[in-house]
């Protein structure tokens, strides 16, 4: 595949030269609130990760792995910071320094984790992203105020709209853009959220370098700004949603851009997101998962940029098999299974397995009649027995030799 996704990120240190361990979910913070609860932090003993191992090289503290470990207290903070280098066909080589805090507000066992984090990334090919994410929990899990505030400059590849997009349509558009997205969930039940938020998206410097019939077409401004509220309703029984064993996840999002707000149009989204976990075999530490996210535009005209597209949800994670942005149009429909298991006793090695398929609609007809399917496999390394945490190193591969390596820090939902 042209300038395929291809990211090999090498953890160095990973915290053994800080002597600081990390919690969460460091690279990045989705929307669906990837923080532990307290009683899967609670005393894990015979686990292993990857801190262990480094500090086993350095012949010291060769008995953590059979240690116990207790919970954080409340007012204690985390930090972990984590310098990463990699590569990518479409970035070239990537470095980053990924700075992470973990704390609890109140009672460990009665509120979350509570995680803050930043990241600086740079590309040869001069592509800067700077993410800020939060999610933060209250009292009792009374409020959970979600912050995920962005920058980027950021040249990358689009192929024009529909299933039927091919890679050498492949033009590069060059854009800057700020993403300010802020909400905040209330505790309705243990497991049932409501909130409402405000998001903000502005695109300058937008500049296509080669001719693509379906953007000319659609339109392309050298601006663009998606402004206003957000109403969420989350239900979620998970008890650790960084890598959760069993349980339910869904929410849904309406998304409304005003031009009384300063959008450039007015328009209408609505993201669906349902995710279920089996334990299976029960009482392994295997899980079966199943993940259905749908994005449609259902009034107006987004903005091009705004249109869903592969690889675009909030965690970058929809897709693998297919580089970032390979489908857009006004309505995305996807689903993807993976079977999760333990390799080593100790948990610090698993492997995957996963298929998906997603569909985008036709444009300008907006029907769907074509399905891209995708699959492959991958291997897991703990880097913290507490929250459970992995990186996630796959191999996807798609349609007409679409593949590639895709790495994650956290699982991919």
């Amino acid at each position: 595949m042209k300038r395929n996704s291809l990211r090999i990120w090498l953890l160095l240190f990973c915290l053994s030269l800080t002597g600081v361990e990390m919690y969460g979910r460091p690279m990045q913070i989705p929307d669906d609130q990837p923080v532990a609860k307290a009683d899967s932090v609670e005393k894990i003993v015979l686990q292993k990760d990857i801190i262990d191992v480094l500090k086993g090289l350095r012949k010291k503290h060769r008995q953590d792995s059979v240690k116990v470990d207790t919970v954080l207290k409340t007012g204690k903070v985390l930090f972990s910071i984590v310098p990463a280098f990699g590569y990518t066909l479409t970035s070239g080589l990537i470095g980053s320094m990924n700075v992470n805090s973990a704390f609890y507000s109140s009672d460990p066992h009665k509120t979350r984790l509570s995680s803050i984090t930043a990241n600086f990334i740079y590309t040869q090919y001069k592509q800067i992203t700077i993410p800020l994410q939060a999610s933060i929990w209250t009292r009792d899990n009374d409020l959970n105020i979600l912050t995920d505030w962005r920058y980027f400059k950021y040249p990358q590849d689009t192929y024009g709209l529909g299933p039927n997009s091919e890679i050498k349509d492949a033009s590069q558009i060059d854009y800057r853009h700020i993403r300010l997205h802020q909400t905040v969930l209330k505790k309705v039940t243990e497991s049932f959220y409501a909130g409402l938020g405000f998001f903000y998206d502005y695109r300058w410097n937008i500049l296509l370098e080669d001719t693509n019939a379906d953007v000319t077409k659609y339109g392309l401004t050298p601006k663009s700004i998606s402004s206003g509220p957000v109403a969420t309703l989350v239900y979620d029984n998970r008890t650790n949603s960084i890598n959760p064993e069993k349980g339910f996840y869904t929410s849904i999002q309406y998304r409304s851009s005003l031009e009384k707000l300063n959008s450039t149009s007015n328009w209408n989204s609505v993201v669906v997101d349902i995710r279920k976990y089996f334990n299976l075999p029960q009482g392994s530490r295997n899980t079966l998962a199943f993940w259905n996210y749908n994005w449609l535009v259902v009034s107006g005209k987004a903005p091009y940029l705004d249109l869903p597209s592969t690889g675009w949800d909030p965690a970058t994670a929809m897709g693998r098999g297919y580089i970032q942005g390979r489908f857009r149009s006004p309505k995305l429909l996807y689903f993807e299974t993976e079977y999760r298991m333990s390799l080593t006793r100790n948990g610090l090695l698993g492997a995957v397995v996963f298929g998906n398929a997603q569909s985008v609609s036709n444009w300008p007809a907006n029907n769907f009649t074509k399905i891209a399917p995708g699959g492959g496999v991958g291997l897991r390394i703990k880097v913290n027995k507490k929250s459970r945490a992995n990186v996630a190193i796959d191999y996807g591969f798609g349609m007409k030799g679409s593949r590639g390596l895709f790495v994650n820090l956290g699982e991919v939902f």
